[in-house]
């Protein structure tokens, strides 16, 4: 607990993580599909967008709060969701929520997560919205929408990069499945790491995921994505978007064509994203795909981005480069596997207090300003060999 409290960064976190958890459960939340290189290419699009700071401006007063889909968030950032989170730490999806609600910031609640729709909604305040795998029969999907929207779930989100599952040869390699079943192979890996273990058998094996009970996907492979609805079109969605009363989000869009699809369907807002690497590989880096998008929306639709981020200054090139707010999904993953909700809070608290940093050594004082359309550009630069941003 000392080591994750004391920790300065999410790398940091990441290595506590590395400490604690068993190779085949490291390896299915850090994980991408095939060789990874669109899991590596999100990571690389950040570092290669160099900031350009302003001198002598007052920087006392930073102001981060942001509004995001129609309500206020203490930054600019939501909890992306993210499935099987229970297996690095009981409970995990509860202590996640919960330390986003305590920081200000909504949480997204997986198809995939360990515990109910309804639960979660009663057992945590805060903005909670709801992300739908799209299943088949697509009955499924509707009956979660629906349980959604009688919980009070202020969003849904839809996954739009998800008509099959990835190939994710690291799980493959470990031949891991949901449920995780403990085999001969991984009796050293996992004995190598007692605590994880002893707590595991404290607390009991995690809750099948809603999406998969009572399904014949329940014993699928990670990288198999059996069950799933390949059918899916925007039709479909068009049909959703009637249905669903409250905000829609769709996340896993990396074109503007696609994007202009959506903002005519009516969707509130739309997430670039490639799934952390996790779907196809060698697919455009979200940064990459980012500026086309936002030029598409205008700022007609809220434009979150995801994949990539470990650090606050990430999350103001983001911002400078068209994003009106990023999902954070393995930085707070790290943190919740390392140490449940405090490791969770430990990791917001990071992100927030880099991207402060990050602003007053920028010259900036106010995010909102950031966020206006048409952005400003004057805090990148612009390598005269580059594409334009």
């Amino acid at each position: 607990m000392h080591a994750v409290q004391s920790a300065w960064s999410i790398k940091e976190l990441q290595r506590a993580c590395v400490r604690r958890l068993p190779r085949p459960v490291l390896d299915f939340f850090e994980g991408g599909a095939e060789d990874e290189e669109t899991l590596c290419a999100n990571r690389r699009a950040f570092e290669q967008v160099r900031l350009v700071p302003r001198a002598f401006v007052d920087v006392s007063n930073i102001r981060i709060g942001a509004n995001l889909i129609g309500a206020a968030a203490t930054m600019p950032v939501a909890i992306a969701p993210m499935g099987a989170i229970a297996y690095g730490w009981p409970d995990g999806d509860i202590a996640l929520a919960k330390a986003a609600a305590a920081a200000g910031v909504p949480y997204t609640l997986s198809t995939m997560a360990s515990v109910s729709i309804e639960r979660m909604a009663r057992e945590v305040g805060g903005r909670l919205w709801f992300q739908a795998h799209l299943l088949q029969p697509r009955e499924r999907t509707l009956q979660l929408v629906e349980r959604a929207r009688r919980a009070g779930y202020e969003a849904l989100m839809i996954t739009a990069d998800l008509p099959r599952g990835g190939k994710r040869e690291r799980d493959l390699h470990n031949a891991l499945t949901i449920p995780f079943r403990m085999r001969v192979r991984h009796l050293p890996q996992f004995a190598a790491r007692p605590g994880w273990c002893l707590q595991m058998l404290r607390h009991g094996t995690p809750r099948l995921p809603e999406a998969l009970q009572a399904s014949a996907v329940s014993q699928a492979g990670s990288s198999i994505g059996a069950g799933f609805d390949p059918s899916f079109d925007w039709d479909a969605l068009r049909t959703l978007r009637e249905a669903w009363p409250g905000k829609l989000i769709v996340k896993g869009i990396l074109c503007g064509e696609d994007a202009q699809t959506a903002i005519g369907i009516g969707v509130d807002a739309i997430v670039v994203s490639n799934h952390g690497g996790r779907q196809l590989d060698g697919c455009i880096a979200t940064m990459d795909a980012l500026p086309e998008i936002a030029q598409v929306a205008s700022g007609r639709v809220t434009v979150f981005l995801d994949g990539g981020v470990r650090r606050g200054r990430d999350v103001l090139k983001a911002l400078c480069r068209g994003a009106d707010a990023v999902l954070l999904g393995r930085d707070v993953l790290y943190g919740v596997c390392a140490s449940g909700q405090a490791g969770a809070a430990k990791s917001l608290q990071i992100i927030r207090d880099e991207l402060v940093g990050a602003m007053q050594l920028s010259g900036k004082s106010d995010i909102s300003a950031l966020c206006m359309f048409p952005r400003d550009p004057s805090l990148l630069w612009r390598d005269a060999s580059a594409s334009d941003f």
